[in-house]
């Protein structure tokens, strides 16, 4: 038994034999493989073109906590008002949460249900909550929640996860030639190819290179997600590369996804 901010919780355990489906034909689901774009500006952008928005649960929020945590600070030690400022502070940071995991689950769901294949990159969030001027944003999001949910949800509904390289530039590679500019940076919202000439959303440019990953074959994308399924979530995971693309050290040391937020 728990308790948390104000409500009782009960945890048990219980055995359940669920009936993992087959993998589904291709024709069997409309939306078929999807690359996955995530980010702070949207929270994920498809290769199909629809952007979901970050909904920023805390920074709508944060109006509330600044003058909850002010109130706590100001009452007297083990006074009773102070008790009744922090429960009202645990209120809303427990609100918060819960309408941040409601918002995955509903995302993650949907792409498992309505898509073959799954693929999103193996994002280094620990390294990108360093930023302090992303930190905040970055932990609001829940980057490191949507693989998570997607790594048994797949499963649940028969369909594939593909946990692109850390290292593969989806952001710095023309989807349309394969050209790359690895002088790319941040604050570059627009992807320009100097080869081909595409313009392109910088976030949705990303995923339809993820996209192109697994797009060729489907035997390639179930031994790209049996071999992601032994390697711990910390490390570099197996990702099919295009054509062309180099390693980490080829490409001068890119940072580990942190050019994508």
């Amino acid at each position: 038994m728990s308790r948390t901010a104000g409500r009782w919780f009960v945890s048990f355990t219980v055995e359940v034999d669920r009936d993992v489906p087959e993998r589904p034909s291709r024709r069997q689901r409309a939306g078929g493989p999807v690359g996955v774009d995530l980010g702070v500006k949207h929270l994920a952008v498809l290769s199909t073109g629809q952007t979901v928005p970050n909904p920023k649960h805390y920074q709508r929020a944060e109006r509330r906590l600044r003058r909850a945590s002010r109130a706590h600070a100001r009452s007297k030690p083990g006074s009773a008002g102070r008790r009744q400022r922090a429960a009202q502070l645990a209120t809303i940071h427990v609100r918060v949460a819960n309408q941040r995991h409601n918002g995955l689950h509903k995302l993650t769901t949907r792409l498992a249900r309505s898509h073959d294949t799954v693929v999103v990159e193996d994002l280094h969030v620990a390294g990108m909550v360093r930023n302090r001027r992303l930190a905040r944003a970055v932990a609001d999001a829940g980057m490191a929640e949507v693989r998570r949910q997607l790594a048994y949800k797949t499963r649940w509904y028969g369909s594939t996860l593909v946990v692109a390289d850390r290292w593969y530039p989806s952001s710095k590679t023309c989807s349309g030639c394969g050209w790359r500019n690895p002088s790319l940076t941040l604050s570059e919202r627009t992807f320009t190819c100097q080869s081909c000439g595409l313009v392109l959303d910088r976030d949705h440019n990303a995923a339809i290179n993820l996209h192109h990953l697994v797009a060729a074959s489907t035997p390639e994308t179930e031994n790209a997600r049996g071999a992601d399924q032994k390697t711990r979530a910390s490390g570099q995971v197996a990702g099919k590369r295009e054509p062309g693309t180099a390693t980490a050290g080829q490409t001068g040391g890119a940072s580990p996804r942190g050019e994508a937020a």
